[in-house]
């Protein structure tokens, strides 16, 4: 892979993507989703194929934080129900790293998660008041986490993006801030882990990659804290307004790299 070492990082370059390690970190523990700012920096510094794959363990290093977290929030019904059309994602997002350029994969997931965020917040404002998760097991529900999974599955393969997507999701299903959380911990935690064979596969990972991800996981822990501290001082409404807002830029930001 030709993947940048880290004695051929400037040291504004290495800032940049100390500073998106430590967004990682925020966005794990508190507002999920904007990692995509991440997505982006990581995208601009490196070559944007191989930026998806130094990427990934720093998000897994997140994850484990945010599992460790708020591992008691988890709701296990709704990860059951996801898992299998993830899995579908994860394969179809594979098959097409295989052909896809970089602009064909941005455009496209930026195009995903703008139109997602506009249909949730439709949804939310004609809803009078959202579903229990507990409530998700109509024929409907059912359908719509086969959706949600299968496109999370395949942003998360293609680019690491799949947080906006997931985030989308729990939010219309009636998740709270802490259940969000811990649910979407679990959730990144293992698909994470479970995209590590098939990037190395491509040659997305390498010693080249894992050189630089272990300099750059240190920041993600101080993120991390922050995330815990702020969370607790985020009321729901404007924990919503920000997890959708950093889709949306997110988004922008795909179309416009």
């Amino acid at each position: 892979m030709n993947t940048m070492t880290l004695w051929h990082i400037s040291g504004w370059e290495f800032s940049a993507l100390a500073l998106a390690a430590l967004l990682v970190g925020f966005s794990k523990t508190a507002v999920s989703g904007a990692n995509t700012v991440s997505l982006a920096v990581f995208a601009a510094v490196l070559p944007a194929r191989a930026s998806t794959g130094v990427l990934l363990p720093v998000l897994i290093a997140g994850d484990v934080l945010a599992v460790l977290t708020y591992r008691r929030h988890a709701h296990w019904p709704t990860l059951w129900r996801l898992f299998p059309a993830v899995a579908a994602g994860v394969v179809a997002g594979t098959l097409f790293l295989v052909w896809a350029d970089d602009g064909i994969v941005r455009t496209s997931i930026g195009a995903i998660l703008l139109l997602m965020a506009g249909v949730t917040v439709w949804r939310r404002r004609a809803a009078e008041t959202p579903p229990a998760p507990d409530a998700v097991t109509t024929r409907a529900g059912r359908m719509k986490a086969r959706s949600y999974g299968v496109l999370g599955g395949f942003t998360t393969m293609v680019a690491n993006a799949g947080g906006p997507v997931m985030s989308l999701y729990l939010l219309s299903a009636g998740f709270r801030k802490l259940g969000f959380l811990g649910t979407s911990a679990f959730f990144f935690l293992i698909v994470n882990v479970s995209k590590v064979p098939f990037s190395a596969g491509l040659g997305l990972i390498d010693g080249d990659s894992l050189l630089l991800d272990a300099a750059l996981v240190v920041f993600v822990v101080p993120g991390a804290l922050f995330g815990k501290w702020a969370v607790h001082r985020i009321n729901q409404r404007l924990f919503e307004q920000l997890v959708i807002g950093a889709t949306v830029v997110g988004g922008v930001q795909l179309l416009l790299t």
